[in-house]
């Protein structure tokens, strides 16, 4: 399973989840909003998930610290942006 999340613009956490894009779009629209929407898998972390999928490889030891993980994300997560409401 999947999730959808939004992160408007310089927030810190995120506005929206959703279940399926349609509905993100929907209320990113109606409400004029400006961020990013990402799919994220359920039940992993996207660090796991990357190694898992192929699409990072640690290679030096700060990338397997607490640090580095818990600030990881991955440009090959599915994801779109919006800019006041339209995808850009």
């Amino acid at each position: 399973m999947v999730v959808w999340i939004f992160n408007g613009n310089n927030s810190n956490f995120p506005s929206g989840v959703f279940t399926n894009r349609e509905l993100a779009e929907i209320w990113i629209s109606t409400n004029n909003l400006s961020g990013i929407l990402t799919l994220y898998p359920l039940d992993q972390g996207i660090y796991d998930w990357a190694i898992s999928n192929g699409l990072f490889q640690p290679k030096k030891e700060i990338e397997n610290k607490p640090e580095f993980i818990q600030r990881f994300s991955s440009a090959s997560q599915e994801h779109y942006h919006y800019e006041n409401g339209i995808l850009d």
